[in-house]
């Protein structure tokens, strides 16, 4: 299953660089921006309960659809990349196993614990 599941997160990956260059910007522009929404880990400077929620809240993938059609809605392209570029690097962490974190411990997310697979 956690094939499966990675490889969902592939093609939500690639689908959101395709739709970068659909929406006409150059082909690098989604990778000079696609650690962007790590900007989230700031957070952790506080404390866990903060980290994780502003983590969170710069990785929600439902979150990032509706900046997208935020951005259809009002027909700014920017707005457009700017949701495509959280759902894919959403994505893109998921792959690797970084999911949406628990408060208790930046190691603990919903997808279970990084570098850590017997719990």
């Amino acid at each position: 299953m956690k094939t499966t599941l990675k490889l969902e997160e592939a093609a939500k990956f690639i689908f959101s660089y395709y739709l970068t260059v659909q929406l006409g910007f150059s082909w690098w522009v989604f990778w000079a921006w696609l650690l962007a929404p790590d900007i989230g880990l700031i957070g952790y400077l506080v404390n866990t309960k903060v980290g994780a929620a502003l983590y969170n809240l710069c990785h929600h993938q439902g979150l990032a659809v509706g900046i997208w059609m935020a951005g259809l809605y009002v027909g700014d392209p920017n707005l457009q990349f700017a949701g495509i570029l959280l759902f894919g690097h959403s994505s893109m962490d998921r792959i690797i196993g970084y999911g949406l974190k628990y408060e208790d411990n930046f190691k603990h997310t919903h997808l279970g614990w990084i570098q850590q697979p017997n719990k």
